[in-house]
């Protein structure tokens, strides 16, 4: 039994969920359209591996602040079957079913609020999970953050804390990402895996020969509809 470690956007999910809950949230008015274009931006800077995870948190809060945990709750739960599920790869189900049949334990680890993917996880079937710290006084969202972020070297850290908390180890673990912002990560494991890598982190898996997986929707009108909207 070992510890199988997965990234969640555009790993898991064909997107990113911070994105996508942004676009919700203008969608349904809990967001102003004004918002899109700089959070579109700063998602660029993330791709390119140059972002400032504390702007992006900052700014794409904004929408919850005095929102209360209930609240957030009903609305990301709708928005996940709505908009999370049929994004989910069909690879990612099968991978997450094989090593739930090896026995080993499931974790996934994101850059995005722990407010996702704590119930994206549990819609998946991951009981365990690790996101971005929100800070909530009296049961309302600040729109701050706390703690360490989950992001590059920063996960690795909160990685390191729930290993010790929950008495395992990366002995035999595994790790899987899209992202050159997840080296850190992939390094960490022992058998690491980029899934649908651009060519930064095609290179580094070359150099390291780690293994590479496509995943894709098998319905290729889907795959299409997706991307569209998102």
């Amino acid at each position: 039994m070992a510890l199988a470690i997965f990234d969640m956007d555009d790993t898991l999910v064909d997107g990113d969920s911070s994105n996508l809950w942004l676009r919700y949230q203008v969608a349904h008015g809990l967001a102003p359209a004004e918002m899109l274009p700089y959070e579109a931006e700063l998602l660029r800077a993330y791709y390119a591996g140059d972002l400032a995870m504390e702007d992006y948190m900052d700014y794409t809060l904004t929408p919850l602040c005095g929102m209360t945990h209930a609240e957030v709750k009903h609305w990301v739960d709708r928005f996940i079957e709505e908009e999370i599920v049929p994004r989910i790869f069909p690879q990612a189900w099968r991978q997450l079913e094989r090593h739930r049949e090896r026995g080993d334990r499931l974790l996934v680890i994101s850059a995005t609020g722990e407010h996702l993917v704590g119930p994206i996880a549990q819609r998946l079937g991951v009981a365990d999970a690790i996101g971005i710290q929100l800070e909530l006084e009296g049961g309302v969202y600040t729109g701050r953050t706390c703690g360490v972020l989950s992001y590059r070297e920063g996960k690795v850290s909160r990685l390191h804390a729930w290993l010790e908390q929950h008495g395992e180890t990366l002995a035999g673990s595994y790790g899987y990402s899209d992202s050159l912002n997840d080296i850190p990560l992939l390094r960490a494991v022992d058998k690491p895996h980029v899934v649908n890598p651009d060519n930064t982190l095609r290179q580094e898996a070359t150099r390291r020969l780690w293994a590479e997986l496509t995943w894709q929707h098998e319905n290729a009108d889907l795959s299409s509809e997706l991307r569209t909207r998102g």
